[in-house]
C-alpha cells in the first residue's frame, strides 16, 4: 500500500525538486526572452533599456575591477545584521502583545503609527542621532525586519487554540515554558510568514539605509549607476537585489521545513 505521501506526490502536491526548479525558473528565462526581443526590434532605445548582454558585461566589468563581491558582500552583511536584530526584537515585542492584553492596549496603538512611517523618513533622524556609520545603516534595516514579524506574530498569538493553551497549563508549564513549548510552536507557520516578509523588507530597507553617507553596497550602486546614467549597472543592481531575495527566501524555506517537520 502506497503512502500517503507518495499519493500526494502523485497528485501534484509534492513535485521532485528538479521540477520545482525548473517551474521557477521559466518565467524568469520568458521575461529575458521578451526583453532581448523588445532589444532586437528596437521598440525601446537602448539608451533607455539596455539589453540582457550590455547588463551581463557590466557585471562582468565590476567583477573584474574586484569592486562587485565587495558591494555585495556590504550589502549582505548589513541585511543579514538588520534582519537578525530586528526580527528577533520583534518576536520578543509581538509574544509580549500576543499574550496580554496589557501589551497590546499599551503597544498596539504607538506601534501600528510608527508602522506608517516610510523608510526615507527615518534617514535623517537616524543620521542625525547615530551618525552617518554602520550603526545607523543596520538600524535603518532592522526597523524595516521588525514591523512584519512584530504583526504576523502578535496576531497569530491571540488567536492560539485555547484548548491547546489548556492541554499545555495541563502538563503544568506556565509562562516562558508554555509560550516556548506550546504557543510558539503553534504560531510556526506565521513566525515563518513573518521572516520572508521581514527578509524582504530588509533588502527593501536596505537601499534607504545605503542613503546614509554610505560608499560602498548594492543600494549605494544602485544610486550611483542612476545619477551616473550607468543604465547597465542599474538594472544589473536590481537583478542582484532580485537574486539575492530569492536565496535568502530559500534558506528560510528550508528552516521552514525543518521547524515544520518538528513541530508541524
Amino acid at each position: 500500500m502506497r503512502s500517503s505521501t507518495a499519493v500526494r506526490r502523485r497528485a501534484g502536491g509534492d513535485l521532485p525538486l528538479g521540477t520545482r526548479i525548473l517551474l521557477g525558473a521559466a518565467l524568469p528565462v520568458a521575461l529575458v526572452g521578451i526583453w532581448q526581443l523588445i532589444i532586437v526590434l528596437d521598440v525601446i532605445p537602448a539608451y533607455r533599456l539596455p539589453s540582457p548582454a550590455s547588463v551581463f558585461l557590466a557585471g562582468v566589468d565590476l567583477v573584474n575591477r574586484g569592486v562587485l563581491g565587495i558591494h555585495i558582500a556590504i550589502s549582505v552583511q548589513r541585511v543579514i545584521l538588520g534582519f537578525v536584530i530586528g526580527s528577533t526584537i520583534g518576536l520578543v515585542i509581538a509574544s509580549f502583545v500576543g499574550l496580554s492584553r496589557l501589551g497590546n492596549y499599551l503597544i498596539s496603538p504607538s506601534l501600528g503609527g510608527l508602522r506608517a512611517i516610510p523608510s526615507l523618513a527615518w534617514v535623517p533622524l537616524l543620521g542625525l542621532y547615530l551618525g552617518i556609520n554602520e550603526d545607523s545603516k543596520v538600524t535603518l534595516i532592522a526597523i524595516g525586519a521588525f514591523f512584519p514579524v512584530y504583526t504576523v506574530v502578535s496576531n497569530a498569538l491571540r488567536h492560539v487554540d485555547p484548548q491547546l493553551l489548556e492541554a499545555g497549563r495541563a502538563y503544568g508549564y506556565t509562562g516562558v515554558r508554555l509560550l516556548s513549548l506550546v504557543q510558539l510552536p503553534a504560531v510556526v507557520p506565521a513566525v515563518i510568514s513573518g521572516l520572508r516578509l521581514a527578509l524582504a523588507q530588509s533588502w527593501l530597507f536596505l537601499v534607504a539605509a545605503e542613503l546614509l553617507g554610505a560608499s560602498m553596497g548594492l543600494g549605494w550602486l544602485l544610486t550611483d549607476s542612476n545619477q551616473n546614467g550607468r543604465i547597465d549597472r542599474l538594472f544589473l543592481t536590481i537583478l542582484l537585489l532580485g537574486l539575492f531575495g530569492i536565496i535568502t527566501d530559500t534558506i528560510v524555506g528550508l528552516i521552514e521545513r525543518a521547524l515544520l517537520k518538528r513541530w508541524g
